[in-house]
């Protein structure tokens, strides 16, 4: 898995709508980019819910928060809308992105893995949280590192 201190690699998947979205777009802000395992799912929906919730603290702190997961863009969009998401959701059936980034499945190995990543202005990781089952404390601990760039 990636490393706090290394570059964000650049990637492109399709977003809620459809259209296609580079990460390379919000280099230059603090990034926060989570992959979770599954839209509609009660950790899944609790975690991005807590992410909905606290969405203008994180653009007081200037930065642009994206979900990730290998749902299709048809189920992103049906889950951003029931859950009235402020941020994007991208979706990456294939899991070429949650490869690249070295996400693996859980420990008990029925899905993959919730990663958090906190990125700086030049795209740096600076805070990797992965806990399966406190989804949402990837929340206060993303606000956490955030206070600190």
């Amino acid at each position: 898995m990636l490393k706090i201190g290394d570059r964000l690699p650049e990637f492109t998947l399709n977003d809620q709508d459809d259209s296609p979205f580079n990460i390379k777009s919000v280099i230059g802000k603090p990034l926060v980019l989570f992959f979770y395992p599954k839209d509609h799912s009660p950790g899944c929906t609790a975690e991005v819910c807590s992410f909905r919730d606290q969405h203008e603290v994180f653009q007081e702190y200037g930065a642009t928060v994206i979900g990730v997961s290998f749902d299709s863009v048809e189920s992103h969009k049906k889950f951003s809308k029931r859950h009235r998401l402020p941020f994007t959701l991208l979706s990456d059936p294939k899991r070429k992105v949650q490869k690249l980034f070295g996400i693996t499945k859980s420990t008990f190995g029925v899905s993959y893995s919730r990663v958090t990543f906190v990125v700086d202005r030049e795209g740096i990781i600076v805070k990797i949280l992965e806990n399966a089952l406190m989804a949402t404390s990837h929340i206060r601990l993303s606000l956490k590192a955030l206070k600190l760039l």
